[in-house]
């Protein structure tokens, strides 16, 4: 067999186009297409294009696998982590204050909605932790992270901030039912960090 030279490959291909048969063909149609001549023809090189044909196809088949392995290699990595990162987080795509998230809070609250409830006013807490410049402005923060790095400045608070970690991350991830005690307790600690001062190292 005589291997089919560029040039012709491509004639070929665009006398094929021309056919009537290809007219109304939707355009995922012609890309499937092109790419299975394509491929065609590389085999066709390796196996007639004499040792240096088979070479050059070898290397540029070798490629496209690779490249089509890294693409799915690379989602698959983008959304393990996009799931990963999403739990644990405290703040979702909203920008609100501690005034804002505490407003929230109160108004879920008396509709007795204790889980979002909760939610709101462990962010009112990470917010003017923020605000006061007593926690780093940190995208993407878990609630561990939160009271792990407030209760390094305010280390009486360190137990109780650990347990709204917990509180929050029960009801918001863990499928537990907010309580109006949890509410009260974590509404308590809002209050009083509002008035801690950090310990200087």
């Amino acid at each position: 067999m005589t291997p089919i030279g560029r040039d012709e490959a491509q004639r070929r291909a665009a006398e094929e186009l021309l056919r009537p048969e290809y007219e109304k063909e939707g355009l995922v149609a012609r890309i499937t297409r092109a790419v299975d001549q394509f491929i065609g023809d590389l085999l066709d090189a390796a196996t007639g294009g004499g040792p240096i044909g088979g070479v050059v196809a070898a290397i540029l088949i070798g490629l496209i696998i690779l490249g089509v392995a890294a693409l799915v290699v690379w989602r698959l990595r983008k959304t393990t982590r996009r799931n990963a990162d999403a739990s644990g987080l405290v703040f979702d795509e909203r920008t609100l204050t501690a005034a804002e998230h505490r407003a929230l809070a109160e108004r879920l609250a008396a509709e007795q909605r204790w889980s979002e409830a909760q939610q709101e006013r462990l962010r009112a807490i990470a917010r003017d932790l923020e605000e006061r410049a007593l926690v780093n402005g940190m995208p993407g923060r878990t609630a561990d992270e939160l009271a792990a790095e407030a209760g390094a400045a305010l280390p009486a608070f360190a137990g109780e901030l650990a347990a709204a970690a917990r509180s929050f991350d029960d009801v918001t991830y863990g499928g537990v039912p907010g309580t109006p005690d949890a509410y009260q307790a974590m509404t308590s600690l809002d209050q009083r960090l509002q008035a801690a001062k950090p310990v200087l190292a």
